[in-house]
């Protein structure tokens, strides 16, 4: 299918590595210009900046950077996010102090990059945001109850930047994986593995088939690829109807009845 992104420019921040590196690469296949925000550097995308995206003046002069290298900026995926490290199971487990990294970057972040990057859209009249959530945020996970706060806060202000943007031509979307292989997963597993006895101790692949096969219907992993063939679908005209939805691509982890 043809997607019609030849030509545009995207931004996609975490675009270093995992689902957002997997995002980045499907926009190039496309013949996007992309730009990467990340805090680490990387030479594939076509600029690549480093961002640390809870800065709102050190995003406001990516932004500046990425229009004026690469021209007006077409797309934003949002997939860059922290979590605590910390297994959160109670809650307890964890003090507030914990919480305060993981709502920069996951929240304001968010806040950031859209109100850097909406204006421009909005004068133009055209423009999709993509923005990286997670089942987490629609089921409450106990793992790290930070960053699934922050996951559904980033589900319910998309909601919220859809509608406002919409009569400007602006469509916002959110795409919630389920259980996907990444740096991000591997942190969860390793905050858990650490508090348990050394008997009780499991590697990541062990922990993470187990819980796969529990947990989600189809009983495999997603893979960073199948994140990046919804994000970059909603972001094309082919998606031209779709604004304000909260897309799961989970092997069927969270089914909403």
């Amino acid at each position: 299918m043809d997607l019609r992104l030849s030509n545009h420019v995207a931004v996609v921040t975490g675009g270093a590595s995992g689902i957002g590196r997997a995002v980045a690469e499907l926009f190039l296949a496309e013949g996007v210009r992309v730009a990467v925000w990340d805090r680490t550097a990387t030479d594939f995308a076509s600029l690549s900046l480093q961002v640390d995206v809870s800065d709102f003046a050190a995003v406001q002069e990516a932004a500046r950077q990425t229009q004026a290298t690469l021209g007006p900026i077409d797309h934003l995926v949002h997939t860059a996010a922290t979590v605590s490290g910390k297994f959160g199971f109670p809650f307890t487990n964890l003090t507030p102090a914990d919480w305060s990294r993981v709502l920069d970057v996951n929240v304001m972040g968010m806040v950031n990059v859209a109100h850097a990057l909406a204006p421009a859209m909005v004068e133009r009249r055209t423009g999709t945001m993509v923005f990286l959530a997670s089942v987490s945020g629609q089921i409450g996970s106990q793992t790290d109850p930070p960053y699934s706060a922050s996951k559904a806060a980033n589900i319910n202000f998309a909601q919220c930047l859809a509608r406002d943007l919409a009569a400007d031509g602006v469509r916002v979307n959110t795409v919630c994986p389920g259980m996907v292989q990444t740096p991000l997963s591997k942190s969860v597993w390793k905050a858990w593995n650490d508090r348990q006895p050394i008997e009780e101790q499991r590697s990541y692949e062990d922990w993470a088939g187990e819980k796969v096969v529990k947990v989600v219907p189809l009983g495999r992993w997603q893979k960073p690829q199948d994140i990046a063939n919804m994000v970059v679908f909603l972001s094309s005209d082919r998606a031209g109807e779709i604004t304000g939805q909260t897309i799961n691509v989970d092997g069927g982890y969270v089914m909403h009845w």
